[in-house]
């Protein structure tokens, strides 16, 4: 087994990013190890590890199997999925302008935006979640994983990688929806995120430099792809690829949380809440995340 280590540059709490909850995990209990499996970039072979930090703020991690002889691609992705990639002391400035960041990074000290594996990774979860309960697409992406995924035990615990997109491919819709329990109309979707996936459109470093270059052309790249649509071009974008200075354009509850923060009498329009972020560059994104998952811790309500 590997072992690496990775130092945060600003604050960081593994414990906030384990116990976020989105997505691809609904941890509901924080043991001091956060345990990931996941498919690596290039999405070939997959990957376990497990992450712990100690209270010298270090992130020390272990690889749990040797997916294809590729440690580095795996510390460099794990880094990303923890946005550990990015110096955040800029970020954490941002509270001494604005008193209500400054509030809402005391209520969630060191949360960082944990990000969805990779955005193919996103883009099935899109495709399997859409129009669903979060526990019935939960119970459908197990069931694929354990078809046609990667398992191994990962600090003790049994985990499993989704399928790579050439093993979905190779299943096809028929075989999709028999393992994965679901329509065959969502299967066909699910097929058609694995086809991209291959083609590299899903690939991190393609969607990040699109971003950068043009949020609007990454987000249409996105929803070329079937199933996705304009929310679910926002989240890979946003909550896959690991850039930093996007504005959630399609979350509604992002807007009503922003509305209640900053005492307005209803959501802010979106124009407006596009003005309040320009003061957040480069750090739109991260600051968009903890609005959304501390806003309701500081003001004690549901959204």
């Amino acid at each position: 087994m590997d072992t690496f280590v990775i130092e945060p540059k600003g604050p960081f709490s593994l414990e906030e990013a384990a116990l976020f909850g989105f997505g691809q995990r609904h941890d509901t209990s924080f043991d001091g190890t956060m345990r990931l499996a996941f498919c690596v970039d290039g999405y070939r072979d997959q990957a376990g590890v497990s992450v712990t930090q100690g209270d010298d703020g270090l992130v020390r991690g272990t690889i749990w199997n040797d997916a294809g002889g590729a440690p580095q691609a795996i510390v460099a992705q794990v880094a990303r999925v923890l946005s550990l990639d990015h110096d955040a002391t800029g970020y954490q400035a941002l509270g001494d302008q604005d008193p209500v960041l400054a509030r809402l990074m005391a209520v969630a000290p060191g949360l960082r935006p944990p990000l969805f594996y990779s955005p193919y990774e996103a883009a099935l979860w899109a495709v399997i979640s859409m129009r669903r309960p979060g526990a019935t697409a939960e119970k459908w992406r197990a069931r694929l994983s354990q078809a046609a995924g990667f398992g191994c035990e990962v600090a003790g615990q049994a985990m499993w990688a989704v399928p790579t997109p050439g093993a979905i491919i190779d299943l096809g819709p028929e075989g999709v929806a028999a393992a994965a329990g679901i329509e065959p109309a969502r299967a066909e979707r699910v097929v058609g995120v694995a086809r991209a996936a291959q083609a590299g459109a899903l690939d991190a470093a393609t969607v990040a430099a699109l971003a950068s270059q043009s949020e609007d052309e990454a987000r249409a790249a996105l929803r070329a792809i079937p199933g996705i649509g304009p929310f679910y071009a926002d989240l890979i974008v946003i909550r896959a690829a690991g850039v930093a200075d996007v504005f959630p354009l399609n979350e509604p509850r992002l807007l009503t949380t922003l509305g209640r923060l900053y005492d307005r009498p209803g959501p802010l329009a979106p124009k407006e809440a596009e003005r309040l972020a320009e003061a957040w560059r480069p750090w739109r994104t991260w600051v968009a995340v903890l609005c959304r998952a501390a806003g309701p811790r500081l003001l004690g309500i549901t959204v």
